[in-house]
């Protein structure tokens, strides 16, 4: 039994506007694999909110390495894809140990999972254990008297770790935190921070700084170019307006393909609504979509159109190609080579 199904409107949607525009070689910057038994769940206490999108999770309850290759084969069919992986979810020992032992198998490049109260000693220890090429962590792990919106990058990814990362030349992988994403003025000054304070630190903006609609940008781009060297990715990012935007200003050498797999498994079309994005998903399919301010259900004829989140992502960085004149050889640089160029000098700064 296949891991989902891929329809004929599907496969239509990549024979006709991605398999050809798609280079051969390709890596994924930005994949998640865990395995659920891993994980020790714990409810939220009285009056807690859960600081994390609810969606996600009704996509996959767990992502194995098996998992993460059947997709690239049903979803980029005749491509050689490359993921940068990293776990998620929980259970961060045994999942991070997965993940090492994930990459020691498949030579896969992996990054480990961090947590914001261990010492920059731990990190390393670990990263040299499990032969990962740096960090992420998540906001939600930031201490929890905090509230969601005033949570601040250096809470999940204290200033001893990243001055630990900076003398490794280690890559961060960072997904930035507060309701004003991209263009918050704390966020903002905090990136510029990171690049001034450690240099060496090869930092990945995530999501395009979580700017889902052209309303996430505002000058972030102008504030940013104080730091020319800084890298992102358009993970799970639709939003055709933040990939020109970004392409623009930094070029396509500082952009990189991600797919946050495997929430891009999902069957959604994003819109964007009063400032916020929506994801359009069939009826039945994930669960109570009152649930989640971010999804809405369409009707069964409308649902007939939906592909997959992949496919939504890779048609919006198409359609800002085609808009802005880029090359063949622009899109192999975003969809393989700045990827590989980063993933090659992290393995050397740090294992020589």
């Amino acid at each position: 039994m296949a891991l989902f199904e891929v329809k004929p409107y599907d496969r239509e949607v990549y024979e006709k506007e991605l398999k050809d525009f798609l280079p051969q070689r390709i890596i994924d910057i930005h994949t998640h694999i865990w395995l659920d038994k891993y994980i020790d769940y714990e409810p939220l206490a009285p009056g807690e909110t859960t600081r994390i999108a609810t969606w996600p999770t009704l996509v996959a309850l767990d992502d194995s390495i098996e998992d993460l290759q059947e997709t690239y084969r049903l979803l980029l069919p005749g491509k050689d894809v490359t993921p940068l992986m990293f776990t998620s979810k929980g259970g961060w020992d045994k999942n991070n140990a997965y993940v090492a032992e994930a990459a020691k198998k498949t030579g896969y490049p992996a990054l480990y999972f961090s947590l914001p109260e261990q010492s920059p000693e731990e990190v390393e220890r670990q990263i040299r254990k499990g032969g990962f090429l740096g960090i992420k962590s998540y906001l939600s792990l930031s201490p929890k008297y905090i509230p969601e919106n005033e949570i601040r990058i250096f809470d999940f990814f204290p200033k001893a770790q990243l001055k630990k990362m900076d003398e490794l030349g280690a890559i961060v992988m960072l997904h930035i935190p507060r309701s004003g994403r991209l263009k918050d003025p704390v966020n903002l000054a905090q990136i510029l921070e990171i690049k001034q304070e450690f240099p060496n630190v090869r930092l990945i903006i995530a999501h395009i700084g979580r700017a889902y609609t052209k309303w996430d940008i505002g000058n972030a781009f102008d504030v940013l170019s104080a730091v020319p060297d800084l890298m992102y990715d358009f993970t799970a990012n639709c939003c055709e307006y933040a990939i020109t935007e970004v392409l623009r200003h930094a070029g396509p050498k500082h952009l990189m393909f991600g797919s946050d797999m495997p929430i891009l498994r999902m069957r959604t079309h994003r819109i964007e609504e009063n400032g916020t994005y929506i994801n359009l998903v069939p009826p039945g399919l994930y669960g109570d979509p009152k649930q989640d301010p971010h999804l809405r259900e369409v009707s069964e004829e409308e649902a007939r159109h939906i592909t997959f989140f992949l496919y939504e992502e890779l048609l919006a960085f198409k359609r800002a190609c085609a808009a802005l004149g880029l090359t063949r050889q622009d899109v192999e640089d975003v969809m393989y080579n700045n990827a590989r160029k980063m993933i090659e000098g992290a393995r050397k700064s740090i294992y020589g």
